[in-house]
């Protein structure tokens, strides 16, 4: 027969593994968040630095 104790410990160790699993996956998906966020700002910055450099080079072919 189990023990009330053993039932216990049981419980403990299946909802601390089961805790572990899902704070893995939501980390797991926080960081591809991050990743993406980062990426498409990155994106964004390059735009922003070719356009100044495309209206650069346009006062500078204008004022020719």
């Amino acid at each position: 027969m189990v023990s009330r104790v053993e039932i216990g410990k049981d419980t403990v160790q299946v909802l601390a593994e089961s805790a572990a699993t899902h704070v893995g996956r939501i980390a797991t998906i926080v960081t591809g968040a991050v990743r993406g966020v980062t990426h498409e700002l990155g994106e964004w910055a390059a735009d922003v630095f070719e356009m100044r450099e495309a209206a650069g080079k346009a006062r500078a072919d204008g004022s020719d």
